[in-house]
């Protein structure tokens, strides 16, 4: 089986088996398994052990395969954020972390438990009213973002970090402009032209003085819940935590709304829920901060789309939705 992205490895049963006896040791055996969609960017199975125990297991690229700068080291990122929430904010589901390995041949890898549930978007093709659910991520984004880091941006060394929001937002936005060069990946204005454009509006970030814990990639399709006996569907995971960062809580309110704008939907089921845990300004600097983390979003998804073994003709809606945050701004 191809991989849909270049960046996911090839695995088959064999290969998992190797891992899970790296993970706990050779007296795990594997007694089926198989991979899961809805990622592009590490190769993630599900495994049933001979035990009875269900578990979930990310390997990370292959180590000669180009990558963009930020996504150095993410899969001993999310090991990280695991740990994190689990000691700092317990009430945020997430996968249990059994394992995080790393080895020349294996590369990076993860073993978490398996949450129950499906994706939101298999319950809203299902009829589900996936309202409640969302609510409960509002809540627990609400719950992430009271955990404090030591910096902006990225949590370690190879990564964009800096002493301020400001300064560490600038980086970030820089370095995907270098992905874009490195990539050759067309975008609807000069590179310099949306680097002055971000300069411009950057006093606004100056508010922001704590680093809060960012999930980042709330999208529907990292949201799991199940649905109880009368219909109501809850919230049992937000997973894939590994594209985390520290810095402005707004920022974690753009993927959730992918495509939409917070600002012009103060009664989402987010926004709701998010409200009744924690303060959510929507002020005019805001808007702006706002706008400022769409733009970078929709940057992010426009550049990696090469990296990814897609084409731009095929996923016209990010540069159009990079364009019409570049020209609110200028306006």
């Amino acid at each position: 089986m191809s991989p849909p992205s270049p960046t996911q490895r090839i695995l088959a049963p064999d290969a998992v088996a190797r891992y899970l006896a790296a993970s706990v040791g050779p007296s795990a055996g594997v007694a089926g398994c198989g991979p899961l969609a809805g990622g592009g960017f590490a190769a993630v199975w599900w495994v049933e052990l001979t035990d009875g125990r269900r578990v979930v297991l990310k390997v990370g690229p292959p180590p000669d395969v180009p990558l963009l700068r930020y996504e150095r080291g993410m899969i001993a990122a999310e090991a990280r954020y695991l740990r994190r929430v689990a000691d700092r904010a317990p009430a945020v589901p997430v996968p249990p972390l059994l394992h995080h390995g790393s080895d020349p041949v294996l590369g990076d890898w993860l073993l978490t438990g398996l949450l129950p549930g499906r994706a939101l978007p298999e319950l809203t093709d299902a009829g589900t009213d996936v309202g409640p659910v969302r609510a409960e991520l509002g809540a627990a984004l609400a719950a992430l973002h009271r955990v404090t880091g030591d910096r902006y941006g990225y949590d370690d060394a190879h990564r964009t970090s800096g002493p301020t929001w400001r300064s560490a937002f600038l980086a970030i936005v820089d370095d995907l402009l270098a992905d874009a060069v490195d990539w050759q990946v067309p975008l609807p204005a000069p590179a310099d032209r949306i680097r002055a454009l971000v300069a411009r509006h950057a006093d606004v970030l100056d508010v922001v003085r704590r680093p809060a814990l960012l999930h980042f990639d709330g999208w529907a399709g990292n949201v799991l819940a199940v649905t109880g006996p009368d219909g109501t569907p809850r919230l049992t995971g937000l997973v894939d935590g590994e594209r985390h960062l520290y810095g402005d809580p707004l920022m974690d309110l753009v993927s959730p709304l992918l495509f939409r704008r917070a600002e012009d939907e103060p009664h989402d089921a987010v926004l709701r829920g998010y409200r009744a845990a924690a303060p959510l300004p929507l002020d005019a600097g805001a808007r702006r901060r706002l706008g400022l983390y769409r733009l970078h979003l929709y940057l992010l998804m426009t550049v990696e789309m090469p990296s990814r073994g897609m084409t731009a003709s095929a996923h016209p809606e990010r540069a159009e939705q990079l364009a019409r945050e570049l020209a609110d701004l200028e306006s």
